[in-house]
């Protein structure tokens, strides 16, 4: 499934309220959006096309310090502070919100509650701390019944006809819930991190319904100080925007698309060797971005110098010749692509991995081996592999207690080279391509198919079009493969956030838009000389030039 040209589509505004330091809960009624600041204590009404706000809690703005959470119905505003809940009386003026009532406490649970919503006469509050939905009548605050809520972090709540939609702060995910079972049907990336409110929005015009995420968060910017001396210093301010989530639940293939972004990306290697050093008829492969249900190649072409297309079982590699390489020469060459990328979440479960065949003998020849120094034959890697299956026999269980094993053991950190798997676990503490290498090493050993993918990931900057963006790193993650389901991505690092966990699940089974993925099951670059492969110990390709990487968003897409 790769989405169509989204030049039929309505796009709406993207909302940044000024004044706003914390977004806790958002809601739109009557043509107006409302939300919560619980940082200054502040009620605000937003225009959702000019984002022009003002404060209409000015009498009563301590009273919602702290508060969390936003339903607004026909006569009430309800909220949550730490474990209690209030609600405050409100009319309407001429579609004008006025708040007639200082807030009135109803009721208390027993840990702190994170979101609200209501529907008809029922009431829905959210709890990180015991992990539930918890459902109470309104009419005394009695507890009917609770589910469990998906996430692990911070979740905001509002009702959707049958449905229940959650966000999540640290799983970067928007949940839908069947209202009557608490049951999942799917979840979805969103495309910014740390969303912290939700609500759907109709189009007076269109009757639409587009779903809303507020996203709230600290950005590194550089000041000027005149006092200072450097006069420029590294600080954070804060961060709130209100963002429309585009998706496509795709029942058939059991995954979600959901916003993505038209990007130009440019790889470039610049001549610039460390030493003298010459070669003949050299041949310098560096491998064109795939095709993947998430990832689709618009245009393509040579930076530089000329390539040879290369068909490589499917994938596209660029093939630049040498006749006469001499390091006193300069070049600049490489490609420069326009991709459509998105955010995906397969929504596969452990029920649907029961009875899978076994792989395929040349699935197990290719996926199963020791291609990589991945230690797979020394004693402490054997161990770990043990330890990590455990009990599990469903193969989809088996990787994701794999994961959890070695987010357990193993602490992020850059290193100038990669070390193989049994020295990074021992030292505890691993690039992306360390713990990918022992990702690598303990799904093998269990029998799991799976591969290194990935290389670049765009800079996260939240919505900085035709503004071009240098990564810092290259990156690299893992696809494993289940039989009759396919190959499924999965990070090698990003969702190791806290010693000991529990940890988020956004990339088991999920991208967001901002991976890119380069040709599979082949190297990135390589270096032939005289037919024959140039070693690293004569030269290697990080000795020879200087690689330029950069990415320019150009525009939003809808799936």
């Amino acid at each position: 499934m790769i989405p169509n040209s989204n030049s039929d589509y309505k796009f709406y505004p993207t909302i940044r309220p000024l004044v706003a330091t914390s977004l806790d809960g958002i809601a739109f009624k009557n043509g107006s959006l409302y939300a919560i600041d619980s940082r200054n204590g502040y009620l605000l009404q937003i225009h959702p096309e000019t984002s022009v706000t003002k404060i209409i809690n000015n009498s009563y703005w301590e009273d919602f310090i702290g508060a969390r959470g936003l339903c607004i119905t026909d006569t009430e505003i309800w909220f949550v502070t730490q474990s209690s809940v209030y609600y405050t009386l409100i009319e309407w003026e001429e579609g004008e919100l006025k708040i007639i009532s200082a807030p009135k406490y109803f009721f208390s649970l027993a840990y702190p509650c994170n979101g609200i919503s209501i529907w008809q006469q029922t009431i829905y509050i959210t709890c990180q701390k015991t992990g539930t939905i918890g459902v109470y009548s309104k009419n005394d605050g009695s507890e009917i019944t609770k589910f469990y809520a998906p996430g692990i972090g911070y979740e905001n709540i509002t009702i959707d006809g049958e449905d229940i939609w959650l966000c999540d702060s640290i799983e970067q995910t928007v949940y839908c819930v069947d209202r009557a079972t608490g049951k999942t049907k799917y979840s979805i990336l969103t495309p910014f991190e740390y969303p912290s409110g939700l609500t759907f929005y109709e189009d007076g015009e269109t009757g639409e319904r587009v779903l809303y995420v507020a996203y709230t968060d600290q950005e590194p910017y550089i000041r000027d100080n005149p006092n200072a001396e450097p006069n420029h210093e590294l600080l954070y301010r804060d961060r709130t925007f209100i963002h429309p989530l585009y998706f496509r639940y795709d029942q058939k293939n059991q995954c979600t698309l959901s916003n993505g972004f038209l990007i130009e990306m440019s790889y470039l290697e610049e001549i610039s060797p460390l030493d003298d050093i010459k070669f003949k008829d050299l041949e310098w492969r560096i491998a064109l971005p795939t095709e993947s249900p998430r990832q689709k190649i618009k245009s393509i072409e040579a930076v530089g110098l000329p390539y040879i297309e290369e068909d490589y079982y499917g994938e596209r590699v660029a093939l630049f010749k040498f006749p006469e390489f001499d390091s006193s020469q300069r070049y600049v060459f490489g490609w420069r692509a326009i991709l459509e990328v998105w955010s995906i979440k397969h929504q596969i479960t452990p029920k649907d991995c029961e009875g899978l065949p076994p792989l395929t003998p040349d699935f197990e020849s290719k996926y199963l081996i020791d291609d990589d120094d991945l230690s797979m034959n020394t004693e402490i890697i054997l161990r770990a592999a043990e330890e990590a299956r455990g009990t599990e026999t469903n193969p989809l269980r088996k990787m994701y207690s794999i994961r959890n094993y070695v987010y357990d053991r193993l602490s992020y950190g850059i290193k100038p080279h990669i070390d193989t798997p049994d020295i990074v676990l021992k030292r505890g503490v691993g690039s992306c391509g360390e713990y990918l290498g022992l990702l690598l090493a303990l799904a093998r050993l269990n029998g799991i198919a799976c591969r290194t993918v990935g290389r670049y990931k765009c800079p996260l900057k939240v919505l900085h079009f035709n503004i071009p963006l240098i990564p810092d790193f290259n990156h690299v993650w893992m696809e494993f493969y289940l039989p009759n389901i396919g190959w499924l991505p999965m990070e090698s690092n990003p969702d190791d956030l806290d010693d000991g966990g529990p940890y988020p699940t956004r990339f088991f089974m999920g991208l967001s838009w901002y991976h890119v993925e380069m040709a599979k099951d082949m190297p990135f670059e390589t270096l032939i000389s005289e037919g024959l492969p140039v070693s690293k110990e004569k030269a290697s390709i990080g000795q020879l030039a200087i690689n330029h990487v950069s990415f320019t968003i150009l525009e939003e897409l809808q799936p």
